[in-house]
């Protein structure tokens, strides 16, 4: 029997140890976009199905720029996943979001330059409305959840993505803390474009590990940034733990799953056999 969950987690390895995370298999999903970052893992929590995703690979092999977003999606929506729960370390551009700190971003700006961020192309066109790009039925019941732990958490911002893999100069720094951006890192816009195209609903969890480098006496450096992510991974995991067995009760206004209706341009009677053949989980 195949297995399937419908909710999606993406993030660091360390996630899979949740002492909660029983009858744990691993997964290799074929997907005609290429190779997933690495074996899936599936496992409950509390008797509910989930699907882990090493979004770097387990080893941290996979640069921000090469994650191969469309086969991790395309193998998340195989398995029947309609939510994923994206989370990644940050770096914050105020004062007020402090290293340990929760942010649930309502709002991106992209500024990555080379990678693709669709499934189309090469003969098929999509448009998929962007105005609201994170899924905040979802976020605001994570923030809740978060707030009754005792993880200091904030709702709403705007989380710039940058290139990497370097961190920012002061001046990139200075310059996003003028724009108004709350947080920056290097993954979320392009997943988040390839998870909208797909259909799921995506939902991310900005985990704050350092202040850039605009503090002068807080640049960034990879200790500082590992010995807060490690205190992160710890909190991200108590959250978990807690939101999936109930985030199914969530019925969001958002209508994710149905972006393809009015979204694919290009007549399918245009559209090569192989293209559709492709394509055909993501366009129904």
């Amino acid at each position: 029997m195949k297995l399937k969950a419908e909710i999606g987690v993406i993030g660091g390895s360390g996630l899979y140890n949740i002492e909660e995370l029983k009858n744990k298999k691993e997964l290799n999903i074929k997907t005609p976009f290429g190779k997933t970052s690495d074996k899936l893992m599936y496992g409950e929590i509390s008797g509910v199905s989930v699907i882990f995703v090493p979004r770097h690979g387990r080893a941290h092999t996979i640069l921000p720029t090469e994650i191969p977003h469309q086969a991790n999606m395309w193998a998340l929506k195989s398995l029947g996943v309609k939510t994923v729960i994206s989370v990644s370390a940050v770096g914050s551009l105020k004062e007020e979001l402090a290293p340990s700190h929760f942010v649930f971003p309502d709002q991106f700006v992209d500024e990555t330059k080379l990678r693709k961020s669709t499934f189309f192309g090469e003969g098929a066109v999509a448009h998929v409305p962007m105005a609201h790009p994170f899924c905040m039925d979802y976020s605001k019941f994570m923030y809740d959840k978060a707030k009754k732990l005792g993880i200091k958490s904030h709702f709403g911002g705007v989380y710039v993505c940058m290139e990497g893999p370097q961190f920012s100069t002061k001046a990139e720094s200075e310059y996003h803390r003028r724009q108004g951006y709350s947080v920056i890192g290097m993954t979320v816009a392009t997943e988040c474009k390839v998870a909208k195209e797909a259909g799921l609903h995506y939902t991310p969890v900005s985990l704050v590990t350092d202040y850039d480098c605009w503090k002068e006496e807080d640049e960034v450096s990879q200790d500082k940034v590992l010995e807060t992510l490690h205190k992160n991974v710890e909190n991200i995991k108590k959250l978990l733990v807690l939101v999936i067995p109930e985030i199914s009760k969530i019925k969001p206004k958002c209508h994710c799953e149905n972006v393809m209706k009015t979204s694919l341009l290009t007549s399918r009677d245009k559209i090569s056999k192989q293209a559709l053949s492709r394509l055909k989980l993501i366009i129904g």
